[in-house]
């Protein structure tokens, strides 16, 4: 991960339960998908609420995911995910997570996104409101430095 600021960061304690393990006795693959998307609606539901987006038949649509595992999880190991606003272009996103493990990185994957008219399916700009929030937050950054 990079060293920039984490615009919008949330952190979310995870419970790692019996059915997140693979048959390795370590957490499969396919539960980080889950864990990312539990990150991103708590992360919606605290910058930029769903449901008037939805309303207005608009919202966010993932179009990669990639995600590295550096350490094995295991039941009952302690473990935060972390997740941010890495990027914002006119129409596209980068969020930007890691799971960590007494404070030791396990995990990290980055998911891009478009903004999309459910109607149509076409790409709509960024909300305004997160555009302008997040370009100050980098100036501030690049201010800072």
């Amino acid at each position: 991960m990079s060293t920039a600021p984490r615009a919008f960061e949330i952190s979310m304690p995870i419970v790692i339960r019996t059915y997140d393990i693979d048959f390795a006795g370590i957490v499969s693959n396919i539960v980080y998908l889950r864990w990312l998307e539990d990150m991103r609606l708590m992360w919606l539901e605290r910058f930029m609420p769903l449901q008037p987006m939805v309303e207005r038949n608009q919202g966010p649509v993932l179009v990669a995911t990639h995600i590295e595992y550096k350490r094995p999880l295991r039941m009952f190991d302690p473990v935060i995910g972390h997740l941010w606003l890495a990027e914002l272009g006119r129409a596209r996103f980068t969020v930007a997570a890691e799971f960590t493990r007494n404070g030791e990185v396990t995990t990290t994957a980055v998911q891009h996104g478009v903004f999309v008219d459910f109607t149509t399916m076409r790409p709509l700009p960024a909300p305004e409101a997160l555009r302008r929030e997040f370009e100050a937050l980098r100036q501030q950054s690049e201010g800072a430095q």
